[in-house]
Parts: C-alpha cells; sequence; structure tokens
C-alpha cells in the first residue's frame, strides 16, 4: 500500500482537476456547438465564481449557503449578458464575437479589480470536510477534494438527465442539430438560447466557487482554464457533452500525472495529446449531444 499511495493521490487529483475541468467545458461546448458562438470570456465566468465564493462566504460565514447564492447570481448574470450583447451576434461571423467576449474579458478583469482588488485571497474549507483522509503512516488525502469530486459527478449525472431525459434537453438537442427545422417547429430558440447561455455561466461559476478553497482566488485566473477548456472541447468533440467528460478527465490525468513523473515536458503533453486526435480524429472522439 505504501507503494501504491502515491499513485492513488495523483489519480484522485487528475480526477478531480478533469471533472472541475469538465464543469467549465460542458458550459463552453454547450454554447458553441448549440449556439454558434465562440465564447473567450467563459474563463471569466469562472473567475467570476471564484470571487463570488469568496465574498459570499465571508458575508454569510458559510461556503455552501455562498455557492447557492452565487449559482442564482450566476445564472442571473448569463441571462442579462445574453439579453443584452449575445443574442445581437447570432449568426454574425466568428470574428465579431471573438472580438465581443475578448472585450468582456477586459471589462470584467476591470470589475474584478475595482469590486474585489488585485490581491491573491483565499476561502477556507468548511469545517465539515476540513480533514484528511490517512492512506499511509505519512501520506493522506483531503476530504474536500473528494467532495469536489463527488459534486461534480453528481452534476453530470444530472447534466445527462437533463439532456437526455427531459423535453428541454430533447429542444437542446434539436436546436443543437438543425436551428431552422427546430423554430419551425414552434420551439422558442431565442429562449431556448438564453437558457443554455446562463447554463453554460452557471457551470463554470460553480466551478470556480468548488475549486477556490483548494485554488485560491486571484486576478486572471480564468484565462488559463479558458485555453485548457478550449483543448478539452477539441478533444472531446464540439458540441458533445460526453466528449467534453471524457476529454476533461483525459487532460486531468495527463496533465497531472505529467506534472509528477515528466515535469520537463509536462506543459506541452495535453497539446500533444490534442494534436494526436486531431490527427486521426479530426471531429474529436464524439460527436455533438
Amino acid at each position: 500500500m505504501d507503494q501504491l499511495a502515491p499513485i492513488l493521490i495523483q489519480v484522485l487529483n487528475g480526477l478531480q482537476y478533469g471533472l472541475l475541468l469538465f464543469l467549465v467545458a460542458s458550459g463552453l461546448t454547450l454554447i458553441f456547438g448549440i449556439m454558434g458562438v465562440i465564447n473567450l470570456a467563459h474563463g471569466s465566468f469562472y473567475m467570476v465564481g471564484a470571487y463570488f465564493a469568496w465574498s459570499l462566504a465571508s458575508w454569510f460565514g458559510n461556503l455552501l449557503t455562498a455557492i447557492l447564492v452565487g449559482i442564482v447570481l450566476s445564472v442571473l448574470l448569463g441571462l442579462a449578458l445574453e439579453r443584452l450583447l449575445i443574442r445581437h451576434f447570432y449568426g454574425r461571423d466568428h470574428l465579431y464575437q471573438l472580438l465581443l467576449t475578448y472585450g468582456l474579458i477586459l471589462i470584467f478583469e476591470q470589475l474584478r479589480s475595482l469590486i474585489w482588488g488585485d490581491e491573491v485571497q483565499g476561502v477556507k474549507v468548511p469545517e465539515l470536510f476540513n480533514y484528511s483522509i490517512p492512506l499511509t503512516d505519512t501520506l493522506s488525502y483531503p476530504v474536500y477534494r473528494l467532495v469536489i469530486s463527488a459534486a461534480c459527478v453528481t452534476i453530470a449525472l444530472g447534466l445527462h438527465w437533463l439532456i437526455r431525459h427531459t423535453r428541454l434537453g430533447m429542444m437542446i438537442r434539436a436546436g443543437a442539430h438543425n436551428r431552422e427545422m427546430t423554430e419551425a417547429m414552434g420551439i422558442n430558440v431565442r429562449m431556448l438560447f438564453a437558457i443554455v447561455f446562463s447554463l453554460g455561466v452557471a457551470l463554470a461559476a460553480l466551478a470556480g466557487m468548488l475549486a477556490a478553497p483548494v485554488s485560491s482566488v486571484y486576478p486572471n485566473m480564468g484565462s488559463q482554464v479558458l485555453i485548457i477548456c478550449f483543448v478539452v472541447v477539441v478533444i472531446g468533440g464540439i458540441g458533445s457533452v460526453k466528449g467534453a467528460l471524457v476529454g476533461a478527465l483525459l487532460i486531468g490525468l495527463v496533465d497531472t500525472f505529467g506534472q509528477v513523473y515528466l515535469p520537463q515536458v509536462a506543459g506541452m503533453v495535453v497539446y500533444l495529446l490534442m494534436a494526436a486526435v486531431l490527427i486521426f480524429r479530426p471531429e474529436g472522439l464524439f460527436r455533438k449531444t
């Protein structure tokens, strides 16, 4: 067990990292796959979620309450952005979408600086989960990381149920495959897009809120997440939630073990994986949801 414990720790770390990436990447792939919008600002929603967790946890004195309130605020933020900005760029050239969402990155960073400042902040792990499970005499694993993984798995199952077994999910799948036919059947595609966009924002923000006690809260924290999530989307297949899950877990494990066992080349391992997938399967591992 002493020899296997370090490997087990890295597997758990890789799965937890991958599952957090899935929360962000699933919203990104839904927004692009269904709405056709390339959203460079998606990483900013992750950052906003982390700052929600820090400020609301300080306000309420409870991280769980902060997360619940933060989810509501994130949905409202998504609805407002979709109604005021995003919906005016449907069907336009992707260049306009890139310029708009890049502008949103700058706006969110400036607002973050004005509202929360530029210092690195920490969020306390809830007392209920602030302990570790001993694996050996010298090694243990934090329970909160297991809680993050369990929460992400629960959300992944809920997302699968929503898309595959509900009327809303049926409309989402229809809109992803043929937007014009979906409109012709009397479905309010604008409302559907607003729901999808706000869902994507909420998923990214939730990932930031869950990760805040582990990774701390700091400026520009969404940029690195955004890049790696685009890699996840490319590997999994644009528009595929299943692909986002598989791609995120692959990236999580490859990156985690690369950082430990191949630190000299760890920074490019995930991109080599993406290149290999693009060579042999250019559409990604899975097709649209």
